[in-house]
């Protein structure tokens, strides 16, 4: 595990969300970028049962259980403006215990899918964001795998985006400077794909049921 950002490709004018992954994979394999199998991150929010009850007249909080297949034995539970909690695949077995707590909520569930590419020391994921049967969006995630702290390799990392990416490069991901010189993990990549997932869901306003 090495240092990664996650960002948002715009489709491209007069192309489809799948052409416009196709135009990005084709500059990959033209860099050299070998396939290396097919990645998944899923998200579903659910909100505390204070939201469906209106207790007190406040919202009631968000958190997101998600899944990532580079961590196929772990299950990531972020809480809106607080810690990433990492636990075992159970962890959705539990939820369902505790749904007088967290209610799931309904047309929630987000994910991306598509191909892993290795190039030299980079790993990068070109993936489709859908919900439900519809793309969304497209989510890209370039990890530099040889250093695990953010601020060593930052510079690189946004070279080598500049070179695929061009004028869409995104700037520095908020959760590196919350990691400045400490040691990136896949917690950090979670939170970049949960902060992608709230971007394009408000893009495409598609509300969350029993949200207020």
């Amino acid at each position: 595990m090495g240092v990664t950002c996650v960002s948002q490709m715009p489709v491209a004018e007069g192309k489809s969300v799948q052409q416009t992954v196709e135009l990005l994979t084709r500059k990959l394999e033209m860099l050299g970028a070998e396939k290396q199998g097919t990645f998944c991150v899923d998200c579903e929010t659910y909100h505390t049962a204070a939201a469906t009850l209106g207790s007190q007249g406040q919202a009631g909080k968000l958190m997101y259980v998600m899944h990532n297949s580079e961590y196929p034995l772990s299950c990531f539970a972020l809480f809106e403006n607080g810690p990433c909690l990492i636990a075992d695949t159970n962890f959705d077995v539990l939820m369902v215990k505790l749904k007088g707590f967290f209610q799931s909520a309904k047309a929630s569930k987000i994910e991306t899918r598509g191909t892993r590419y290795q190039y030299c020391d980079f790993l990068v994921k070109v993936g489709t964001v859908a919900m439900g049967p519809s793309a969304r969006g497209i989510s890209v995630e370039v990890e530099y795998g040889p250093c695990v702290v953010a601020s060593d390799c930052w510079s690189l990392l946004l070279e080598f985006l500049q070179s695929f990416l061009g004028s869409h490069t995104p700037a520095a991901p908020a959760v590196f400077g919350n990691r400045h010189d400490g040691v990136y993990g896949p917690a950090d990549t979670m939170v970049q794909y949960m902060e992608l997932f709230n971007k394009i869901r408000k893009q495409q306003q598609v509300p969350v049921a029993g949200i207020r």
